[in-house]
Order: structure tokens, then sequence, then C-alpha cells
């Protein structure tokens, strides 16, 4: 059962993503930012970690969980080091993923050569 919540959750969000380029008429990169805020102001309000709660792999997955993980990480340390830690925060919990994805991107770009 807690798959085909995953499913159905991380679908909804698709799909509101492709609302947002279909009907909305939005960029792919206003698209993108948009998603991005809609997981911060989740979390801002703290639904999101009750929808990762609700629907594990599918609110974790798309895009606007990385809004989320800027603003949890930067929520707690805040918290615990005020000021500064609310820069620290927001890399602490997100390096790894950007991390990757700057490591994957090299990599691609060395291998794969661009149609043009």
């Amino acid at each position: 059962m807690e798959y085909i919540v995953a499913f159905i959750v991380g679908g909804c969000i698709c799909l509101f993503g492709q609302a947002l380029l279909d009907i909305g008429k939005l960029s792919p990169i206003h698209t993108l930012c948009s998603l991005v805020t809609l997981g911060a102001l989740l979390d801002g309000f703290h639904l999101y970690d009750r929808l990762i709660d609700f629907a594990g792999a599918g609110a974790v997955v798309p895009i606007t969980s990385l809004g989320h993980s800027f603003v949890h990480g930067a929520m707690l340390e805040g918290g615990r080091e005020g000021f500064v830690g609310i820069g620290m925060g927001i890399f602490e919990v997100t390096s790894g993923g950007l991390s990757s994805a700057i490591l994957f991107s090299f990599l691609a770009a060395l291998f794969f050569k661009p149609r043009g």
C-alpha cells in the first residue's frame, strides 16, 4: 500500500509541475523554481515533514524535496548556531546531493559529446 501512496503523491507533484508548464505556460526554469519554492514554503509551515511521513519516497524524490532540505537544514542550524547557522545548515543537509550533481555532470561532459 505504501508504494501506491508514494506513486500517487509523487505523481500529483509531477502533475502539478506539468500543469505549470502546459497550462501556466511557464518556462522549465520557472517551473523548477516554483516547485523548489513550494517545497520550501511547505517546510516553513512544518507541512512537508508530514507529507514525507505519509508518502515516503513519493515526497522525497521530486524536486520539491530540495526546497524542503534547504529550509529544514537552515531552521535546524539557525536554532542552534544563530544567524551564521542558517547558511551552514542549508549546505550541510544538501551537500551530498549537490556534490553528486556536480560530479556526475562533470563525468557526463567528459564522456559524451553534445549535439549541435
